[in-house]
């Protein structure tokens, strides 16, 4: 297993296990959107054949200059790959490169309140807190957990900006190269 920045030819895949796997879904040009705006912070999973089985779809808020901080917009894991820590190592790494590149102070996302696996993820796992109950915030009607994670223990080990780490733990090797060109995400 293989954890690592998203690119472009990875798009179409993403969406396919965002298919599979959720209930909610998004256009391509989504997808281009994150890719183009924050090439740094979007990463996916891929077995030892190359193919994508998970992945995190992250961005940064536009309106937080004074108090930057990351959004998780869609998490992915294929259900024969669950229960391995992928998805953990996915959060991880776009929350760090959120501290490295942008030096963000908390990442957020929303969950469906009916979601309790994921909940137990974000909450025990992640560390993530409620923040607010967003009323009727899926298509369906259904409620969303507003929760935000500090990231204050990834700026504590931030190492230098410019550096490529690479770890393995468990059998998943996690790679993180911080400083993403976003002109190779648009010639690849």
């Amino acid at each position: 297993m293989n954890i690592r920045c998203a690119r472009p030819n990875d798009l179409m895949n993403m969406q396919h296990c965002n298919l599979l796997c959720l209930p909610e879904n998004y256009q391509m040009k989504y997808y281009f959107y994150h890719g183009l705006s924050w090439p740094q912070l979007s990463y996916v999973a891929e077995d030892d054949k190359g193919r994508i089985v998970g992945y995190v779809l992250a961005k940064m808020e536009e309106d937080s200059e004074d108090n930057p901080h990351g959004h998780i917009t869609s998490l992915a894991v294929k259900r024969s790959y669950r229960r391995l820590g992928l998805a953990q190592k996915l959060m991880e790494q776009a929350a760090r490169a959120m501290v490295e590149c942008f030096q963000a102070k908390y990442v957020s996302l929303h969950v469906r309140k009916s979601n309790r696996a994921a909940l137990n993820l974000y909450m025990n796992t992640l560390h993530f807190t409620i923040s607010e109950i967003e009323p009727k915030y899926y298509a369906d009607g259904e409620d969303a957990y507003a929760m935000r994670r500090e990231l204050k223990s990834f700026e504590e080990s931030k190492s230098d900006n410019n550096s490529v780490t690479a770890t393995e733990n468990n059998g998943i090797t996690t790679a993180s190269a911080v400083n993403v060109n976003t002109n190779a995400f648009l010639s690849n």
